[in-house]
């Protein structure tokens, strides 16, 4: 894919970026993605990108002031964030791990996500190569579900989180399961993009599972916004008031 959407400041910072071998490099989702974080982030947020990959996003928050902290699973990635950030003097927290890696690091006002997203023959995560950047099962929710269940615990009361996915793994179910974790959710952003190799080579097995129509030749892209509630209200004051009698 190449970075044909977005505004042009994105475009520019992200082109400028290095990618160790098996990271993912900025493409289309991220340029959207980034669109939502510019409408977002603000000077002194506390920002948390997961499966940061080349740090993007990151960086991308980090230069409008915010205090970042980027988590990905791969080694190289991580790497790869420290690198660009030295490049481009932002001081960005880097840690290899996961969800429940990043919900030590917390709480944030703004989490933002590209993660792997995309339908898989294989029904587990890939371990190595550059396929652990996008397959992530065969609904490929595998990273999805476990943002949608973590988000609570990562974000401060009427924080936001910003995540991206193909719609082949499910628009409605990420809404349903952000609604279930008590969290606000909407369609934020979407736009369509033809077919890249991984999904042009996986054509028969997607119309096999019913996942693309036979006609069918682009991909929708959405960008999901989810709000964070209020923190809840001290057990004292849930309590109804008792009237002193004198």
């Amino acid at each position: 894919m190449s970075l044909s959407l977005g505004f042009p400041q994105a475009r520019h910072e992200f082109a400028r970026l290095w990618t160790l071998p098996g990271v993912y490099a900025p493409q289309e989702d991220t340029c959207l993605l980034a669109e939502a974080v510019r409408d977002e982030v603000a000077p002194g947020m506390d920002v948390l990108d997961i499966g940061a990959g080349s740090g993007a996003l990151a960086l991308y928050a980090a230069r409008r002031g915010a205090r970042v902290t980027a988590v990905d699973v791969s080694w190289r990635a991580a790497l790869t964030v420290r690198l660009n950030a030295l490049r481009m003097r932002q001081p960005i927290t880097v840690r290899r791990g996961s969800v429940a890696t990043a919900a030590a690091l917390g709480p944030f006002d703004l989490v933002v996500s590209n993660p792997p997203y995309v339908p898989a023959p294989d029904p587990g995560l890939p371990t190595r190569g550059p396929a652990r950047a996008w397959d992530a099962g065969h609904d490929g929710r595998q990273i999805v579900d476990r943002i949608c269940a973590g988000a609570p615990g990562l974000l401060k009361p009427h924080g936001t989180l910003l995540i991206v996915h193909s719609a082949l793994c499910g628009t409605e179910t990420t809404l349903e399961q952000l609604t279930a974790a008590g969290m606000r959710p909407e369609v934020a952003d979407r736009t369509r993009i033809p077919f890249g190799p991984v999904l042009r080579s996986r054509l028969p097995w997607l119309r096999e599972r019913g996942l693309l129509g036979p006609e069918e030749t682009t991909e929708e892209l959405v960008v999901i916004r989810a709000v964070a509630p209020a923190a809840p209200a001290p057990r004292d004051a849930q309590r109804p008031l008792r009237r002193i009698h004198q």
